[in-house]
C-alpha cells in the first residue's frame, strides 16, 4: 500500500496540474472534520508544554510569540488558544495512554475562521517521550506563489496535518498510519508532539511534508499571534485504567466496513441495551432497541461517515463506518 501511495504522490507531483484528493472541508460529504461535540472523545489533554517560536522566522529580532496560556490548551476545544509561532512546538503529556483503535485515536483542533485559513502543523506522537515518529504528511499546495499572511488553502489537497479543519472541527490522526518500529508501542501513546509548518517556500526557511515537497501556507503571519494556533486535544481511544474491561464490548463485530444499505453487528443475545447512529458532528440520526437483530437497515442515511454506538448494560463501544450509496 505504501508503495502504491508514493506512486500517486509521484504522479501528481509530476504532473502540470495537481488534482484534489483528499478529505474535503467540514460539513460535506467525505469530509473527516470530528466536531467539538462529538461522542467520540472519551477525554481531552490535562498536561501540555510549550516551546514558543519565531514572530517571523525570517527575523529573529522581532523575538517570540506570546499570545495565550497553557490552560488555553486544556480541556475540550473552545476557541481559546496558545500560538507556537514559526517552528513552536507543543508536546502533551498524557496520564492515560492513547491506545491504537479501530480508526483515529485523537483529534487536533485549531482555531481557524474558515475553510479556507488554514495554519499547519505536524504531529508526531511518543511512547517513551525520546522518540517521537511523525504522521506521514502530504501537501500538494501549488509552491510557485507563496500564500500571503491572510491568503487560503485548499483542504482538499492537505492530508496528516494538523490544521485541516476550521474552529470547532478536529483533525483526526490514526495511528495504524504509522510505520511499526521497535521504539514505538501503539497500544501505550503517552505524548503527542504538535510542530508549527513554517509555510515559506523559501529554500532558507521552507518546512517538508513526508514526501519532502514544500508546504505552502500562509506566510508570513508576523504577529505575537502568529504560527499555529493550538485549541485542543480530543482523545478517542484511550487505555483503561481501574477497571475491567467487559470481554463481550471486545467480542462486538460490526461489519462490514465500508457498507451500502445495511450493518451487521453481531454479538451474543441480550449483551446489547442499545444501538445508536450518530453523525460526524455529534447528532443521534438513528437508534435501535436490542431486539435480537443482527441487521439493521440504515438505506435512509446519506453516504457519508458514521460513528456506531454500541451500549452495553456498563459500557459502550464506538465504532466509525463509512456508508456508501
Amino acid at each position: 500500500m505504501r508503495k502504491i501511495l508514493i506512486s500517486i504522490i509521484f504522479i501528481f507531483y509530476s504532473c502540470d496540474m495537481v488534482f484534489s484528493q483528499f478529505a474535503p472541508p467540514a460539513g460535506i460529504s467525505g469530509s473527516t472534520a470530528i466536531h467539538r461535540d462529538s461522542i467520540v472523545f472519551v477525554s481531552w489533554a490535562k498536561k501540555v508544554e510549550i516551546q514558543r517560536g519565531y514572530i517571523d522566522i525570517s527575523d529573529k529580532s522581532l523575538g517570540y510569540v506570546d499570545y495565550g496560556e497553557n490552560d488555553y490548551v486544556l480541556g475540550k476545544a473552545d476557541g481559546k488558544v496558545i500560538s507556537l509561532g514559526d517552528s513552536g512546538v507543543a508536546i502533551v503529556r498524557l496520564a492515560n495512554p492513547v491506545v491504537n483503535g479501530e480508526s483515529w485515536d485523537f483529534a487536533i483542533f485549531e482555531n481557524g475562521f474558515s475553510d479556507e485559513f488554514l495554519e499547519l502543523a505536524f504531529v508526531e506522537v511518543s511512547s517513551d517521550g525520546e522518540h517521537f515518529f511523525r504522521f506521514p504528511s502530504i501537501s500538494l499546495t501549488d509552491t510557485v506563489d507563496q500564500i500571503e499572511t491572510f491568503g487560503t488553502l485548499d483542504t482538499r489537497k492537505v492530508h496528516n496535518f494538523a490544521g485541516k479543519y476550521r474552529v470547532n472541527y478536529g483533525t483526526p490522526f490514526d495511528l495504524d498510519s504509522l510505520s511499526d518500529n521497535e521504539f514505538l508501542d501503539k497500544n501505550n501513546i503517552l505524548f503527542i508532539k504538535i510542530i508549527d509548518v513554517v509555510g515559506s517556500i523559501s529554500d532558507v526557511f521552507a518546512s517538508h511534508d513526508s514526501y519532502g515537497h514544500k508546504v505552502n501556507d500562509p506566510y508570513p503571519t508576523a504577529f505575537n499571534t502568529g504560527g499555529f494556533d493550538l485549541d485542543a486535544i480530543g482523545i478517542i481511544h484511550q487505555k483503561s485504567i481501574n477497571r475491567n474491561r467487559n470481554s463481550d464490548i471486545l467480542n462486538v463485530m460490526i461489519y462490514p466496513n465500508p457498507f451500502h444499505s445495511h450493518l451487521k453487528i453481531d454479538a451474543k443475545d441480550g449483551i446489547i441495551t442499545r444501538i445508536e447512529i450518530i453523525d460526524i458532528y455529534g447528532n443521534k440520526v438513528l437508534s435501535f432497541n436490542n431486539s435480537g437483530q443482527i441487521l439493521y437497515d440504515l438505506s435512509m442515511l446519506s453516504a457519508g461517515m458514521y460513528f456506531v454506538k454500541v451500549n452495553f448494560k456498563n459500557d459502550r463501544n464506538i465504532r466509525k463506518k463509512i456508508l456508501k450509496n
